[in-house]
């Protein structure tokens, strides 16, 4: 087969998805590229149909930056090099080539959107929905209409991972999601929604998966030995706020890396469009991250990282119930002083042996602990007298959580037939420990899985991909009495099931493709459950059922433009659900998600994304009443220029319907907000690699609050950020 060689224009961004067909480690064509070309090796591809960015991002062994043309030529007579592609890029691409619901944001994007919280920056993700994103410490984040809700900010049907490591799940009350982070910090986030891709990385994924990746020293030196430092400057006026973040990267040699990042985040507490002043959403916070890797063999063929990364947070005189809900009905729980401290420890082993399809090991070892102290300041309760007895035990209650987990994955790619298989099989051994405090009893949930996905390209139009799961838990109390508690948390309970799903998708030759999926999991009862009755010992059982269209195309109206487009209809059935009083009950939602992104080459660009599900649920008697979390409809609308590469300008709108306010205060009225970017890279001059990035969030200061939330959102926020790497 004909070996084409395609040069790009290197400074636009190559698209992640429509990836072409594989190059097998044994192909001896694939030899031709040396890490980090400008040449991409690609087999017999339709270069309308098919999207190449991946192959840049994805195939380190076909990117080399000293690589010319003319060296590519020398491959052989047979080559034919199709000349320069220039594509037209967005702000976020579009995953048409794949069955599964998932978004990917960029460094890029994640630079632009300005975000003081990780929650903040995935809010324009279609279903997703936040509870008081703007605060770490009170941001909760929702999926499909499962996650945080106004009583707790966290459970384990969206599950977050930290460079694997798994953070949060436990639900803590009225205190926050776990998720104490900066986004500094990272250099890519991704949003699984739903099921069916879940199986790689945990049990009772009903809403969905974050997964955060932290920065690499490579990002910066760009591979080359030598130091690079950047330093990064933040301003905000709503909320008036600072940040620093301050990174070194180091490569002594080709095969070693470090990376140091400091960053501090100060801000005080911001105003409504109406200048009220929301009280609990100031805070300070610093976080540190250090990373090194190192690359060893013959071929280079292993690879050992390791990473510590710590966020500290220390908030005075803020009230306890940070969610906000249970401001109502007169009684308020009080204020604390409460220091947060989360740290996250990794170490990873690779082994990828050169000319073995068959092999790819990566041994992921990881621990996470999470420390929420408070103290309660005296006095400051109110709705009855004594209430300082009533709420003193439960407001001085400490919390500690630590998390080891070990998972050892193997990849292959290998052929049955004319069929080519992406095998991942791996085991994962989990040890959860909570100490007890007053409302959350202490134990030890232990858990081991095993699990194989499957992506089968059973011919270049169809791709089926099965998944299976299978995992075993083990809870088990402390036998300790907590302060204000009237018995030992000595319960034991244990629970295994096999899980798992299977996607299927068929793409056409002109660019549109079908596909459909069915996704079975069960969610285990966590460690908050040993103070309960034993009918909630159970685990919750979780029944997707999705189905969808995608479609790409270059040159659709003119040269150098791409149209991507993807919808996702999906029906989540989850029964057995502890609701309130520990009555089990069952839940059903539906809902259409939209995903779609025009750019042209000259620049411009619109990115497009919604959402609309509605959601019942349904008592043991057969009382159906809302299922209040579903995502109401919303749209987000992107459109912007690049004006070459020195300049982006872009203007959003967020819009949604009016709901019931999750804390009962009343209806809240539909809303559509205006925010705009822009990005200065000067070129030329004494500036050249400066960044400076200008953004003015509620332009018309319009006054809302998001359906999940429990606080108006702040009124207008202008904000100056300056970066540069030296």
């Amino acid at each position: 087969m004909l070996t084409k060689l395609v040069k790009f224009n290197t400074e636009r961004k190559i698209a992640e998805n429509a990836i072409p067909k594989k190059i097998k480690k044994t192909d001896p064509n694939a030899s031709t590229c040396q890490p980090y070309s400008v040449f991409v090796c690609i087999e017999g591809i339709d270069m309308r149909a098919r999207n190449l960015r991946a192959v840049l991002i994805g195939s380190a062994s076909c990117l080399s930056l000293v690589a010319g043309l003319a060296a590519a030529q020398e491959t052989g007579e047979d080559d034919e090099f199709l000349g320069t592609i220039e594509l037209g890029e967005s702000k976020r691409e579009v995953q048409t080539s794949t069955a599964v619901p998932v978004t990917n944001i960029d460094q890029e994007e994640i630079d632009d959107r300005q975000a003081s919280t990780i929650a903040e920056l995935i809010d324009s993700v279609p279903g997703v929905t936040l509870v008081n994103g703007s605060t770490p410490q009170s941001s909760g984040i929702s999926i499909r209409g499962f996650g945080a809700d106004g009583t707790y900010g966290t459970n384990p049907r969206v599950l977050i991972t930290v460079d694997g490591a798994t953070t949060g799940g436990e639900e803590i009350y009225r205190i926050g999601n776990q998720l104490f982070t900066d986004p500094s910090l990272y250099k890519s986030v991704s949003v699984i929604r739903g099921t069916v891709g879940s199986f790689e990385f945990g049990s009772g994924v009903v809403g969905g998966v974050v997964q955060l990746e932290t920065k690499d020293a490579s990002d910066f030196t760009g591979g080359e030995i030598g130091t690079r430092f950047r330093q990064t400057l933040e301003a905000q006026s709503n909320g008036t706020g600072w940040a620093s973040s301050s990174i070194l990267a180091f490569q002594p040699t080709e095969d070693a890396e470090f990376l140091l990042n400091y960053t501090y985040r100060d801000q005080d507490q911001y105003e409504d469009a109406r200048s009220n002043t929301i009280t609990g959403t100031d805070f300070k916070d610093y976080s540190f991250l250090a990373k090194g890797r190192y690359t060893f063999g013959t071929d280079r063929e292993h690879a050992v990282s390791t990473w510590y990364n710590v966020t500290h947070s220390n908030d005075k005189d803020v009230p306890y119930d940070i969610l906000g809900a249970s401001s109502g009905g007169g009684f308020y729980f009080g204020n604390v002083d409460r220091v947060v401290d989360s740290r996250t420890a990794g170490l990873r082993y690779a082994f990828t042996p050169a000319g073995n399809d068959l092999v790819n090991v990566e041994a992921t070892l990881t621990y996470t602990e999470q420390d929420i102290d408070s103290t309660y300041i005296p006095g400051s309760c109110s709705g009855f007298p004594g209430c300082d007895n009533a709420v003193s035990n439960l407001l001085n209650a400490d919390h500690n959580y630590k998390t080891t987990k070990l998972t050892v994955k193997n990849s292959s790619f290998f052929q049955t037939g004319s069929a080519s298989h992406d095998l991942r099989f791996g085991v994962e051994f989990i040890n959860r420990e909570r100490a007890d405090a007053n409302s959350a009893p202490g134990g030890t949930d232990r858990r081991w899985a095993i699990f194989a996905v499957d992506d089968i390209e059973v011919t270049d139009a169809l791709t089926l991909t099965p998944a299976l799961r299978y995992e075993s838990q083990k809870v088990k109390g402390t036998d300790e009495i907590s302060p204000g508690a009237t018995l030992p948390y000595n319960g034991e309970f244990d629970n295994s099931a096999l899980m798992g799903g299977l996607s299927v998708r068929y793409e056409f030759n002109s660019g549109f493709a079908v596909f459909a999926s069915a996704a079975y999991t069960e969610v285990f009862p966590i460690i908050d459950r040993l103070d309960k009755p034993s009918s909630v010992w159970v685990p919750e059982k979780g029944t997707t059922y999705e189905a969808g269209f995608s479609y790409l195309r270059d040159d659709l109206f003119s040269t150098g433009d791409r149209l991507a487009f993807k919808l996702n209809y999906y029906d989540t059935a989850l029964k057995d659900v502890r609701a309130t009083g520990n009555v089990l009950t069952e839940v059903d939602v539906s809902g259409v998600e939209i995903e779609a992104s025009y750019a042209h080459s000259s620049g411009f660009y619109v990115d497009l994304n919604g959402t609309k599900a509605s959601g019942d649920q349904t008592a043991p008697g057969g009382t159906t009443t809302d299922w209040i979390f579903a995502p109401v409809g919303s749209v987000a609308l992107t459109v912007g220029k690049n004006f070459s590469q020195a300049l982006d300008v872009s203007w959003e709108v967020v819009a949604a319907e009016g709901t019931n306010a999750i804390n009962g205060s009343g209806y809240l009225g539909g809303y559509a907000v205006n925010n705009l970017r822009a990005t200065y890279r000067p070129q030329n001059g004494v500036f050249a690699g400066t960044e400076v990035r200008v953004g003015i969030e509620n332009i018309l200061n319009k006054q809302y609050q998001t359906q999940l939330s429990t606080r108006p959102a702040a009124g207008r926020n202008f904000k100056l950020t300056v970066a540069k790497t030296f």
